[in-house]
């Protein structure tokens, strides 16, 4: 599992690449191999050009002298003890031995560094990240309906650095990375993987994992650990709906009736199919807004409010609409279900 913000960084433009099929302890090896690859060539090399070295020491040059001299010169500029004389030695020594000094050592520390150092900034950017994730939105799955559902948020005006994107692919991470989300590759069926986004914290959870079994069993998993987090999941087949409900989500949306709703109504009317995609999204010109009843409005009626066109209220689980009885006086704790004229939105600040 990897986290920045929550993070790896995104594929570099122009670059074909593919996962390493090699484990960490075969790619170690490789290194070492090339390493001492390196050493055997320069080692030859120097042998069969000892001529051209002076020890200082003895005057007398061995293998064990060329094999110290050899190990010395590719980790090290040298002691003086050894030292090439002639021009021959002193230009091999000056344009082959030593781009193979820096390569070993670049060798040495990207080893070091995806071994320990990595890991190290990885879990010191993850804690700087989860340190500020507070009231933000989780989105588990960025396939189609992920993406879209990021898509609407971000038009309402939601920040970027508020909504983290949970998904096993790196591809998908990468497309909600460039827009500005927190990302973490993992299994959001894991407590560890969802304590890793302060679930705990969170306003509310979106869930399309894109299958209903792994949608459900994410569901289950959010709501032992947050058991009053409103989670959103996606189901595509009618028969998991209830499942879905009994999991713990408090909004379960089927996107083929949804369609089907709007396919249904445009056979009333041309314009009906428009305005409730209207109602739905962002980008046009009315939208419908939940909202607590306010203190100012208590005791008049639904059809009194200012702040739009009452259609619903919700006391307790019990919808009520605008024309029965009992919308005629809001009480205190009442969720309003209104339509609104769509605004335009402030662009979220880019600062850090």
């Amino acid at each position: 599992m990897r986290i920045d913000r929550i993070a790896p960084s995104s594929p570099t433009a122009g670059f074909l690449r593919r996962r390493s099929s090699l484990p960490m302890w075969a790619d170690l090896c490789w290194r070492v191999a090339l390493v001492f690859g390196l050493i055997a060539i320069v080692l030859l090399l120097h042998w069969f050009g000892r001529d051209g070295l002076k020890d200082n020491y003895d005057n007398q040059i061995s293998f064990i002298d060329v094999l110290y001299f050899t190990t010395v010169t590719v980790t090290t500029v040298g002691y003086g003890d050894i030292v090439p004389v002639t021009p021959e030695a002193r230009l091999f020594e000056s344009i082959f031995v030593t781009p193979i000094r820096l390569f070993v050592w670049l060798i040495f520390l990207g080893t070091a560094y995806n071994l320990f150092f990595r890991n190290i900034i990885y879990r010191w950017r993850m804690a700087r990240i989860q340190a500020d994730l507070h009231n933000h939105i989780i989105v588990t799955g960025f396939g189609t309906s992920g993406q879209e559902a990021v898509n609407e948020l971000l038009a309402r005006g939601a920040d970027p650095r508020e909504i983290v994107v949970i998904d096993g692919s790196e591809k998908a991470l990468a497309l909600a990375e460039a827009q500005g989300c927190n990302i973490l590759c993992g299994d959001s069926t894991r407590d560890k993987t969802l304590k890793d986004v302060a679930i705990h914290r969170a306003r509310s959870m979106i869930v399309s994992a894109g299958r209903d079994d792994t949608s459900i069993l994410i569901t289950l998993t959010a709501r032992h650990l947050a058991p009053r987090l409103p989670i959103s999941i996606v189901v595509r087949n009618e028969d998991n709906e209830l499942p879905a409900r009994q999991a713990g989500a408090t909004t379960v949306i089927n996107p083929v009736s949804f369609a089907g709703l709007l396919l249904a109504g445009s056979t009333d009317g041309k314009h009906i199919a428009d305005y409730m995609a209207d109602l739905a999204g962002s980008g046009g010109r009315v939208n419908i807004n939940e909202r607590f009843v306010l203190p100012e409005e208590i005791g008049g009626p639904l059809s009194a409010i200012q702040t739009g066109i009452g259609l619903r209220i919700y006391r307790g689980d019990r919808p009520i609409g605008f024309w029965e009885k009992d919308a005629k006086r809001l009480q205190t704790g009442d969720l309003i279900i209104e339509v609104v004229e769509e605004r335009p939105r402030p662009a979220p600040s880019g600062d850090e």
